[in-house]
């Protein structure tokens, strides 16, 4: 899965330069999320599952404050924490072994953590400004794999939502937000 996390994080470009231009205000289809606190979760999140994969972030698992403005030059920031996400976890060594984030896990689910943040999170702002990112099948395949095996998980840390049942014939991007609990034809 480390070939197709800087494809997925690839996609992300258009669209924290979109959000920037758009109020923080405006709804994502994570009902308690505005953009301002996606961008939030992402300028936290970022920088520690880099620390993580490179061994030396302690892997806090607490969820920054959703209320707390995003300020400064944050696109800047974002893009940054991006790109060196991308190269921690692009490297196959890092997804060797275990790492720490909370406990100590196999870095293997953290990289697929990982994966689906960059799609998932993707997709959150892609609604948010209106922009349909786009992912190759190989990287959606890969990330549906990686959602579906954390998907328990997550529902009892309460960092996914029931999962929603996709319509007949749903694409894997629409599959891959179900199972993390997204109504895939939510528009903002």
């Amino acid at each position: 899965m480390h070939r197709h996390i800087a494809a997925a994080a690839a996609a992300h470009v258009p669209l924290v330069a979109a959000a920037s231009r758009v109020p923080p205000s405006r709804p994502t289809p994570c009902s308690e999320w505005d953009l301002a606190a996606l961008t939030g979760h992402l300028l936290h999140w970022t920088p520690v599952l880099a620390d993580v994969g490179r061994r030396t972030g302690t892997g806090a698992v607490t969820e920054p404050d959703a209320t707390a403005p995003v300020t400064g030059d944050w696109p800047a920031r974002l893009d940054a924490a991006r790109d060196d996400l991308v190269t921690v976890w692009s490297d196959p060594s890092t997804w060797e072994g275990t790492v720490t984030m909370g406990e100590r896990l196999p870095a293997a689910v953290i990289g697929g953590m990982v994966l689906g943040e960059l799609v998932v999170h993707g997709w959150d702002l892609g609604r948010a400004v209106g922009i349909e990112p786009v992912w190759s099948d190989e990287v959606l395949q890969a990330t549906l794999t990686a959602v579906s095996a954390m998907a328990e998980q997550g529902r009892g840390m309460g960092v996914f939502a029931p999962a929603v049942v996709p319509a007949p014939g749903a694409t894997t991007i629409e599959r891959i937000v179900a199972t993390t609990g997204r109504d895939p034809a939510a528009r903002c």
